[in-house]
């Protein structure tokens, strides 16, 4: 049987690039007299912006400096031993760059049994062990602290969770089996599943506290300070930590029952994590902690193995890390300063627009549109989205009356425009349209003023090659909702030049959101991908399939919503234009739906009806459609979609929409909210086969978002 120190040693061999986090122990005297204290402190010797994680070498530092303090707290010599981390930082959990290295199931499993081995030393030393919360927590940092007997945390804490379920893992280091025992199964299945799979819903100290996961809480200055003090209290038996009696009955079962539909509603059965978790929670009712921490560790081993999790630590590295280095993007010392902003428009999306523009930039924004009327709905909807903010406290009343005064609308645009640096319009999808709209712009603006189109499919070229100066145009494609959907595609036009580019990346940067750069080709990156698919759904409809057979065919991918749902949410009016942009462009591929084009004509804004409270095709739409007698099963239209997806893809890259199968990938994740457990799309088509079967070749090297071989 293999010792824990052998078990990490083999593990670090694998790893040699791991940041190491060292474990330092030092000794206190407790205040009011109670005794020798050891404080173990978690620091990987970085600042607060490369946060301490635990990878072999660090899970045995931590193991060597509790060898020290089982023997102080043996022979007598400290009265307990604390655990924190360096400032700002607690720790945030397994080093995710080591997990991708793992080939063997072995060693997955290692991986797990070592941190469990650790880890569980911490409660079965002979004196109280508290975990002091300090700063941010996740993963294997929040669990170290769960095998403690007490736990504070410090209001300052930004963010704490159990983020494993989201990447595609168990929190295998016993937050499975030690949470539900400690706070309840529902208040568990919150922590672990349900904020998990809610785009990883970070807790604040606070709330922490008020969960039950940590007995005391304390504010950020001299929360250290405070902890010592609240740990010679209970040490002195003047405080008595009481935590409320954990309901083991029906109530366990119905959490249970509570996080599988959760979990069928997010991801529909198509990652495996989630669901792994909850047979781990359901099991922990017994108390049985030994058990459970065997259950978390072959889970754990499994998970690893599995494409999923490869595919999601491929996701969040390119949601983390190439997001913030655009690809192509020019050198950001072109970039011109950005101090007032024209919008075009004064409808939703303009004014989702100038809201954001407000909020990031606090620089002035003007709106104009062809009546007064239109001007000020639109103001009125900026600034009643401002007094929503001020009412939940994201922004003061200073501040909401600040950004209010710098919304203001227009009818001139040759004085709304005059001194403005960037200008973006919202207006009708129709070529015609926003080339006048830029010929007005471009007669009022400096000459130094940035034209950007939000079209969603038009090419931007064109749209600039009437004017004088179409160096100055660029592609800014929003998606909606602005303030929720992260993704920017900046579109570069023929002639715009690398000054104008530079100003849209850092106007982008300042919005916060992920830019990606995209070639002017027709509907640009997501537009194209999920027309294509949806066009190959609409027409297995159209041939005679069921509405409700080919809306199910997707569902093996747990994307965020079914076709037609989608379908519903862009708007039939505008896909059917899209689709008509990209069957123009490209006839042999994309079609456009006759019985879509019915839908639309009728004026009707969705194809279900709701009123049995689960979606029905609309009798008034079914009565619309002419279809066919071609009937295909859930998996024919799948294979019919996904093959069409894999081609289309392969063409972009081949035309040089993007530098990367990774932007492609990024776009969805970022814009079209595709789950991490798909990768995007390219590892999950790499996995099935589909990628070899169309193109006959992957879109990714075997171990990139895939177990290396």
């Amino acid at each position: 049987m293999s010792t824990t120190a052998e078990l990490l040693r083999g593990a670090a061999e694998l790893f040699p690039d791991e940041v190491v986090t060292q474990a330092h122990v030092r000794h206190l005297e407790l205040p009011r007299g109670a005794g020798r204290f050891a404080l173990i402190t978690l620091d990987n010797g970085l600042d607060h912006t490369k946060p301490t994680t635990f990878g072999p070498q660090s899970l045995a530092n931590l193991d060597a400096a509790i060898d020290q303090v089982e023997r102080e707290a043996a022979d007598g010599s400290v009265v307990g031993v604390g655990i924190t981390g360096k400032p700002f930082i607690f720790a945030v959990g397994a080093d995710l760059k080591g997990v991708e290295l793992l080939k063997r199931r072995e060693d997955a499993l290692a991986i797990g049994k070592g941190g469990h081995d650790v880890f569980k030393r911490l409660s079965a030393l002979a004196v109280p062990t508290f975990a002091y919360y300090n700063g941010a927590a996740m993963g294997g940092g929040v669990e170290v602290g769960l095998h403690c007997a007490y736990r504070t945390v410090s209001a300052a804490v930004p963010a704490f969770s159990l983020p494993e379920v989201f990447l595609g893992l168990v929190p295998g280091w016993g937050g499975c089996a030690l949470l539900p025992n400690l706070i309840g199964a529902d208040r568990a299945v919150t922590v672990i599943v349900e904020n998990s799979l809610n785009q990883n819903k970070q807790l604040k100290g606070k709330q922490v506290h008020e969960l039950g996961i940590a007995d005391a809480v304390f504010e950020g200055a001299d929360f250290l300070e405070q902890s010592l003090i609240w740990t010679a209290s209970v040490l002195k038996g003047e405080l008595a930590v009481v935590r409320p009696e954990i309901d083991r009955g029906e109530a366990w079962d119905r959490a249970v029952e509570r996080g599988r539909f959760i979990a069928d509603s997010k991801v529909h059965g198509a990652a495996p994590a989630a669901y792994r978790a909850l047979d781990i929670i359901a099991a922990a009712r017994s108390g049985d902690l030994q058990k459970g921490f065997d259950a978390e560790d072959a889970a754990l081993a499994d998970l690893i193995m599995g494409g999923e999790l490869r595919a999601g630590i491929y996701a969040f590295n390119l949601v983390q890390k190439r997001a913030k280095r655009p690809a192509g993007a020019p050198d950001k010392s072109l970039a011109r300063p950005v101090g007032k902003v024209g919008v075009v428009g004064a409808g939703l999306m303009a004014s989702q627009l100038a809201l954001l523009f407000a909020r990031r930039l606090e620089v002035p924004v003007v709106l104009t549109d062809i009546d007064q009327e239109r001007v000020d709905k639109g103001v009125g909807y900026v600034h009643g989205e401002i007094d929503k903010l001020l009412l939940k406290g994201r922004v003061n009343q200073d501040k909401a009356n600040r950004l209010k005064a710098l919304v203001t609308g227009s009818l001139e645009k040759a004085t709304a425009f005059a001194d403005a640096d960037f200008v973006i319009e919202a207006v009708f999808e129709e070529m015609g349209v926003k080339q006048q709209v830029f010929a007005e712009v471009e007669a009022v603006v400096p000459e130094h003023a940035i034209l950007a189109t939000n079209t969603s499919s038009l090419s931007v070229s064109e749209m600039a090659s009437k004017l004088k100066h179409p160096e100055r145009v660029v592609g800014f494609h929003f998606f909606n909702p602005v303030a929720i959907l992260p993704l920017l595609e900046i579109v570069r036009g023929e002639r715009t030049d690398e000054a104008s580019l530079a100003t849209a990346f850092g106007v982008s940067k300042k919005l916060k959101k992920t830019a990606v750069l995209v070639k002017d080709a027709p509907a640009f990156v997501v537009n194209r991908v999920l027309t294509r698919f949806l066009g190959e759904v609409l027409r297995s409809i159209d041939e005679g399939t069921p509405v409700e057979v080919a809306d199910r065919a997707l569902a093996p991918l747990g994307l965020p919503m079914s076709p037609i749902v989608l379908l519903e949410l862009v708007g039939p009016a505008v896909a059917h234009h899209v689709a008509g942009t990209l069957s123009a462009a490209f006839p042999d591929r994309f079609g456009v739906s006759e019985n879509l084009g019915r839908v639309v004509e009728a004026g009707k804004r969705n194809l279900y009806t709701y009123d049995s409270g689960k979606p029905e095709l609309d009798p008034e739409v079914a009565a619309l459609f002419q279809v066919g007698d071609t009937v295909l099963t859930e998996e024919q239209v799948r294979d019919r979609a996904l093959d069409a997806i894999a081609q289309e893809v392969r063409l972009m890259l081949d035309e040089g929409v993007v530098a990367e199968a990774q932007d492609i990938d990024l776009c969805l994740i970022t814009g079209a909210g595709w789950p991490f457990h798909l990768g995007g799309i390219t590892p999950y088509l790499d996995r099935e086969g589909v990628s070899e079967r169309v193109n006959g070749k992957r879109f990714l090297e075997p171990g990139v978002a895939s177990v290396p071989e």
